[in-house]
């Protein structure tokens, strides 16, 4: 089953952690995310995962606001927490699609990266 997202990037693609926007909703952080509204982006995240707690658009822009924030075990947590859920088609913005298994793995190396490098 293929559940198409749109995805932004901050930077390149995958430079940064994604940001995943659902087509048909509205109510996934994504728009407070790029205007730089984290602590409006985790409200509206935390809500919107009780209702839904499988659609991993919201579990990955959930960690990335965690990330952003230095919450990196929470962070962590969110992005396992989506290896665990069936696997979703993600399309990025620059229309590459990843599935949502790929971008939590590619976030997880990442923070050990820096976690290593931080050290």
């Amino acid at each position: 089953m293929r559940i198409a997202f749109r995805a932004l990037i901050a930077a390149a693609a995958l430079v940064a952690p994604a940001m995943v926007q659902a087509a048909s909703e509205g109510r996934n952080g994504s728009a407070e995310i790029i205007r730089g509204d984290y602590v409006t982006a985790e409200q509206t995240l935390v809500d919107q995962r009780r209702l839904f707690p499988d659609h991993s658009d919201l579990t990955l822009n959930l960690a990335a606001v965690y990330q952003h924030a230095g919450r990196i075990s929470e962070a962590r947590a969110l992005y396992r927490d989506v290896l665990r859920q069936p696997d979703e088609k993600v399309d990025l913005a620059n229309e590459r699609t990843f599935s949502a298994h790929q971008l939590a793995t590619i976030a997880l190396q990442r923070l050990e990266r820096s976690q290593i490098t931080a050290r």
